[in-house]
């Protein structure tokens, strides 16, 4: 059987990707190695790591919710119903992405694929079975998966995102390796669960790829909530003991010091799923492991595709992986393609406060030569904010002062990761700072605050 589409992976992108195939009258198969459909994101990844950061801040609240007028005897956390509740969210929405291949015709493939080139796909079954599947379009959609430091192997003592996500107890210790969005999220989380954490970067600062004034703000934060950060050291070694883990760690200011911790959440970047899927026996092109790609998503082999975290230069981000789906599927159809601009990328780290950035930083501007102009807005002066009791952080424009083009926003405070969708929008459609003044903001919202920044531009905030 020869298909018009073959999709390998069923994480975001891989699953959006066969949808839409499937709703332009392809014919379509979805090849998955795992026993449910979703990848990463969904099992081991964004999904449950949101679920659990929710329970987080619902416990945050009613651990000390007196100030307004209400009173919790005894609030306590049970970590395995967490974790049901999780598992449960998870699972529903595993179900859905199964329904979707059904409804849109989309057949599924259980076992693990690897291309024989020529449009010839070997698919492994977990019975050890092969089938031999003919596509005239492939799409590699294989994702990523946590790095592990050289000599460590994840366990339950020394773990990545997955085994962390499964832990039954949470540990009055944890040390983290790394504050990119993933680590940041997890010392948040469980800090707020109870655990005291350290986290430990080896650059200059938290989520490195914010800008400055947003990594600033949120050390400034989680220190104030007692969250250890050290940033600028380095791990030297990793021992575990009895009872946990020991570090060896040489800080920022050259001393040497020993942390302990009972558990360790290793948290570099990660590595793409290229091995043993068979890249070798076609053009396809790789650097360091990742994809080359051209702007419609095509490989170097007639006819292969790749979209996400497999793709070399692009952000391992769930909603870009999807948009390069479909730019992958217009262009197999001969449908209308636009590539993607990575200027209009939204970032989102769902820490407390809240992170949410789009565009160049204001360094990244000024380095192209930009006369730039900013404004800021403190979240200490939105009314919402003082509702809900949330008032760290600010929004931030980054525009050019010539022509009122806006070049990035960022922002971190209540539901920034939210907050950001405004300003994505705004710079799509290629709106000015002075449409955004204009542009009428509903009181009291959180969104106001982004109204307020754009006024900031020009010095016309109402409110700060």
């Amino acid at each position: 059987m020869q298909y018009d589409v073959m999709v390998i992976g069923s994480g975001p992108g891989g699953y959006s990707a066969a949808i839409r195939a499937g709703q332009f009258g392809l014919k379509t198969v979805l090849v998955e190695k795992d026993p449910k459909l979703g990848g990463t994101c969904l099992h081991v990844g964004c999904i449950p790591t949101k679920a659990l950061l929710q329970t987080a801040e619902v416990y945050d609240y009613i651990k000390h919710p007196e100030e307004q007028g209400l009173y919790c005897e005894n609030p306590r956390l049970d970590m395995p119903k967490a974790l049901d509740r999780k598992n449960k969210i998870v699972n529903k929405h595993a179900s859905g992405v199964s329904m979707l291949m059904r409804k849109n015709k989309v057949d599924v493939m259980a076992g693990f694929a690897t291309l024989k080139g020529g449009g010839k796909v070997e698919v492994r079954g977990n019975d050890g079975s092969t089938k031999t599947v003919e596509a005239k379009n492939i799409i590699i959609a294989t994702g990523s998966e946590a790095r592990m430091l050289p000599g460590l192997a994840p366990d339950d003592t020394i773990l990545t995102n997955i085994e962390i996500l499964n832990m039954q107890h949470v540990p009055q210790t944890l040390a983290i390796i790394g504050a990119g969005a993933v680590g940041v999220e997890f010392a948040s989380m469980f800090q707020r669960f109870g655990s005291k954490c350290t986290v430990l970067e080896m650059l200059p600062r938290l989520v490195p790829v914010e800008d400055e004034e947003v990594s600033k703000e949120l050390e400034r934060v989680f220190k104030k909530q007692g969250i250890r950060c050290e940033t600028g050291a380095r791990v030297e070694q990793v021992e575990r003991t009895g009872n946990g883990v020991r570090l060896t760690v040489t800080l920022a200011t050259g001393k040497t010091e020993i942390i302990e911790a009972e558990k360790l959440l290793v948290a570099v970047g990660r590595r793409p799923n290229t091995d043993a899927i068979g890249l070798e026996n076609t053009k396809v092109e790789t650097e360091r492991g990742f994809i080359k790609v051209n702007q419609y998503q095509q490989t170097a082999e007639p006819g292969v595709y790749a979209i996400g975290d497999v793709v070399a230069g692009t952000p391992q981000l769930a909603h870009v992986a999807t948009m390069e789906g479909m730019i992958a599927v217009a262009h197999i159809a001969g449908k209308p393609v636009r590539p993607i601009n990575k200027n209009r990328i939204p970032g989102a780290t769902y820490t407390e406060p809240g992170i949410g950035s789009v565009g160049m930083t204001e360094a990244q501007a000024k380095a192209k030569g930009y006369k730039v102009k900013v404004g800021k807005f403190p979240f200490l002066a939105n009314s919402k904010a003082s509702i809900l009791g949330h008032h760290e952080g600010f929004v931030k424009i980054v525009s050019d002062e010539t022509y009122g083009e806006i070049l990035g926003v960022h922002i971190i405070g209540p539901h920034g990761y939210e907050l950001i969708a405004e300003a994505v929008a705004a710079m799509e459609a290629e709106a000015t700072v002075e449409t955004m003044i204009n542009t009428i903001h509903a009181h009291p919202t959180l969104y106001e605050a982004v109204g307020e920044a754009f006024n900031a531009v020009y010095g016309q905030a109402i409110n700060a």
